[in-house]
């Protein structure tokens, strides 16, 4: 069975109450509650883990490569600066696909730089919430099509 890890980085827990006009109503738990629903449906199985600490995730990434076929992460502000988390995802060979809520290129400068998707399978911003279905529906796809090839 493919298994995939979401990762949420700094300030993610508080969706619902930050700033819901850029983020929306949804809190984190809504989402994940979502995508375990999307999960079903495709007969996969998830993780999940939010941390506000630059070193859990990368512990976490890590730690990934013996349990998961692939890794979603939003890894808020950690996107523009964390060399640390580009360099973990480099060294697992996993797939993964960035997720932004918001679109990042319509806001400020600083925010339209990753340092993680040069290493990312691909990336996804401004869709809302959905961005994470799609983002495990294109994991999924991206999975079974290397399995059978």
């Amino acid at each position: 069975m493919i298994s995939v890890l979401v990762l949420n980085g700094p300030n993610l827990h508080a969706l619902g109450k930050r700033e819901p006009t850029i983020y929306g109503q949804d809190t984190l738990e809504d989402i994940v509650a979502h995508l375990q629903e999307v999960a079903n449906e495709l007969h996969v199985s998830i993780g999940h883990l939010q941390s506000n600490h630059e070193g859990v995730l990368i512990d976490a990434i890590h730690d990934a490569r013996d349990v998961y076929d692939g890794i979603i992460m939003n890894p808020g502000a950690f996107t523009h600066y964390s060399y640390a988390i580009r360099d973990a995802v480099a060294s697992v060979s996993l797939p993964l696909i960035e997720v932004h809520i918001s679109n990042v290129h319509k806001r400020e400068e600083f925010r339209h730089t990753s340092v993680i998707a040069p290493v990312a399978l691909g990336q996804i911003v401004g869709l809302g919430n959905d961005g994470y279905e799609w983002a495990l529906r294109a994991m999924v796809r991206h999975l079974q099509h290397n399995r059978s090839t």
